[in-house]
């Protein structure tokens, strides 16, 4: 076993990895989330003006978004105070004609003689028991008109909670826990080219019918002046459009137009920035749109690994192994940039060799005769002298040397 230490980063190198083995893997100031890992907003709104104004005039939507015990408090307070309160003016009738104290007259109401009848008459008128005890008599039309305001609203509350409640499961918010991000992402060689990947599974009989993956980087500029300011950009997914019945593998190319094109390995250890994935699919069970959501920092970028194979092809099914939907293999990937990549893999023309050794008016129709470096040790310990090739021209010979002052020599290029 091996092992690689830098400034930042500590790598062993063994054949498989689990995730939870990387927890210390970057060890740098700490930064704070702008999605957290479940896909919830790490944002706090204070000081809001209209704040419960806004709340109470779109009532129904904060009744569906609100969580569950509150929901079930305001479903039960609903019919209970108003109850209470249709009772309490049913007794306040009966308290005015007299009926609890003279029990000659005919009542407001029949069998209502105390406060406990009078909220046992309005539970009953609101909820259409009718035991037949309790009754509404002709005496009062007061009570009358009541309780024709007191079957109205019934119908109002029955509608209004009931209908909330209905709507709030059939958001079907848990859906989206059982759709699963991994929890790190991974930097490696795909096909030739530096890439970005991260899984996302789906852990449910019932399977998504159509999802949308999309990606975008966001950075954080703080400014005494302006303060802080976030840009975002968007990230070229390959696989953007998927059918999760598989876990998948979504892949971002990092090229020119990539906002990671400049990024290295130890600039990923100590820049500051977030990657938030949003993943909108449509479920084939109920047929309604989910949206789930995640996010990876730098520290939860791991360099020159991939994924291990979780799809396996069996005689008459496929399986899919699930333990191995986090496991990772460390893969060789350069540690230098994209950008550098592509610089580092142009070719090498004439008038390329001929700039580095000072030939004035090179053309490409030039010919190299020899090319030969070395490298000089005598001052090996803070720069490098490099020696220059040999050129011919219409056989004239051009000797030229030139020195290079190298800071480093990176034997990993």
């Amino acid at each position: 076993m091996m092992s690689y230490t830098t400034d930042t980063w500590k790598l062993v190198n063994v054949r498989e990895h689990n995730w939870y083995h990387y927890s210390t893997i970057c060890r740098k100031p700490f930064q704070n989330r702008f999605m957290q890992k479940d896909g919830s907003c790490n944002v706090y709104f204070k000081n809001i003006f209209g704040e419960w104004e806004s709340y109470v005039v779109d009532i129904f939507t904060t009744l569906v978004d609100i969580k569950w015990r509150h929901m079930l408090i305001i479903f039960s307070l609903s019919y209970v105070l108003s109850w209470l309160l249709f009772g309490f003016i049913f007794w306040i009738i009966a308290l005015q004609h007299g009926d609890l104290s003279d029990m000659e007259i005919t009542p407001c109401i029949d069998n209502v003689r105390t406060f406990a009848g009078a909220f046992l008459f309005s539970l009953e008128t609101q909820t259409t028991i009718g035991y037949g005890n309790r009754c509404v008599t002709e005496e009062c039309y007061m009570a009358i008109i009541l309780v024709t305001l007191q079957s109205v609203l019934s119908c109002i509350i029955d509608t209004f909670i009931i209908g909330a409640a209905m709507a709030k499961m059939a958001t079907a918010r848990k859906r989206a826990q059982t759709i699963r991000f991994s929890y790190f992402a991974l930097v490696g060689i795909r096909d030739g080219k530096l890439c970005l990947m991260w899984r996302i599974g789906d852990f449910r009989p019932n399977h998504v019918v159509e999802g949308n993956v999309r990606a975008q980087l966001l950075r954080y500029h703080e400014d005494h002046e302006k303060g802080i300011t976030m840009e975002y950009k968007d990230l070229k997914l390959v696989n953007d459009q998927i059918i999760l019945v598989t876990p998948v593998t979504v892949v971002h190319v990092i090229d020119q137009d990539s906002p990671l094109y400049a990024l290295d390995r130890k600039g990923l250890a100590s820049d500051r920035f977030e990657i938030l994935v949003t993943f909108i699919y449509t479920g084939d069970s109920t047929g309604t749109s989910h949206q789930s959501r995640t996010s990876y920092l730098p520290r939860e970028i791991l360099w020159g690994f991939r994924f291990n194979n979780i799809l396996q092809a069996k005689k008459k099914y496929y399986k899919v192994d699930c333990v191995q939907f986090e496991e990772m293999t460390e893969y060789y990937a350069p540690f230098c940039s994209a950008k550098q990549l592509d610089i580092n893999s142009q070719p090498s023309t004439a008038t390329t060799v001929a700039a580095v050794n000072g030939v004035p008016n090179a053309s490409p129709s030039m010919t190299t005769v020899s090319s030969l470096a070395t490298i000089d040790s005598s001052n090996a310990d803070n720069a490098s002298t490099f020696h220059g090739s040999v050129l011919e021209e219409n056989g004239v010979k051009h000797n030229r040397k030139v020195v290079v002052t190298l800071s480093q020599l990176s034997l990993e290029s």
